[in-house]
């Protein structure tokens, strides 16, 4: 590394045409730029300059000699700026990963970012298992929930609310509950790997607070498909609002007693690393952010 330090000084000084004027461009002293170039001949044990009071000359190795350290100058400068250029501005790479009922919000949120650069692309892994980030690659994955204890970074991007909905058919033909202790007696569509029953905490007016369990006739752990039966008039699900809104504002979906909440679900960007993030990373977080600050359904 000092060679390389010497190499980057001897460039300095065959740009500049004097020791004075490299030394001010280097911002050190004319001493220390002269002891450099004095290692440097020592160390390679050839010539590189001809000293007199009043020039420098470089000698016929010096010459070609110099052309090298120019262009390792140049390169490290090149590599310097493209450091910065990927601090700045997104390009490269993204590699995502995200649950099969979150994938639908990506295209729209990233759309805009990606249009806006064109040197940014997108490899999307879309799983309803816990990638691997490090063995993935992944740079930015989206995962909503409580998250198990990991050394990844979890930034907080929103929280989606739920809510109870059934079709306007399967109402009809069930009857429509109206209280809370109603729903046990309707067939259920729960988000579960192992079919095992669902516990739902109420919020209604007045402080009201009530606790049920309902038993799962049908069992999936992807949220779409869900969605998807729940419009076909299977059975009451609990849906993120966000993902319904449009069956609702259709009439394909109806809100289950619409005067009593449910805790909403957080939603997290998360990373392997927590410093130094390209600029590709936290563009699509902001990105991410922006999109579902607008989205029907969704609280900070």
């Amino acid at each position: 590394m000092d060679d390389l330090r010497r190499m980057a000084v001897f460039a300095a000084v065959v740009q500049h045409g004097s020791m004075s004027a490299a030394a001010r461009a280097l911002r050190m002293s004319t001493s220390a730029v002269s002891q450099q170039l004095r290692l440097l001949e020592q160390g390679s044990g050839v010539t590189l300059l001809h000293r007199s009071t009043r020039k420098l000359s470089l000698t016929d190795t010096g010459a070609r000699f110099a052309e090298h350290c120019q262009a390792m100058v140049s390169a490290a400068s090149q590599a310097k700026a493209q450091l910065a250029l990927a601090h700045d501005a997104p390009s490269g790479e993204l590699r995502m990963s995200a649950p099969v009922g979150f994938a639908r919000h990506i295209g729209p949120a990233l759309a805009p970012l990606l249009a806006d650069h064109p040197a940014l692309t997108l490899r999307l892994l879309v799983d309803d298992t816990m990638i691997n980030l490090v063995d993935a690659r992944i740079d930015l994955a989206l995962r909503a929930g409580r998250l198990p204890d990991s050394t990844w970074v979890a930034r907080r991007l929103c929280d989606f609310d739920w809510v109870l909905c059934a079709s306007p058919d399967y109402l009809r033909r069930h009857g429509e509950p109206t209280t809370p202790s109603e729903l046990a007696r309707h067939q259920w569509l729960v988000g579960s790997r192992d079919g095992s029953a669902l516990q739902i905490e109420l919020a209604g007016p007045e402080g009201a607070k009530e606790t049920l369990r309902v038993e799962a006739r049908i069992a999936s752990n992807n949220q779409l498909s869900l969605e998807q039966m729940c419009a076909a008039g299977l059975g009451v699900g609990m849906l993120t609002h966000p993902d319904v809104h449009a069956l609702l504002s259709t009439g394909a979906l109806q809100r289950v007693l619409p005067a009593w909440r449910l805790a909403p679900i957080p939603v997290w960007a998360v990373t392997p690393q927590r410093d130094n993030q390209p600029a590709k990373v936290r563009h699509a977080i902001e990105a991410l952010r922006a999109h579902f600050e607008a989205t029907p359904g969704t609280r900070r």
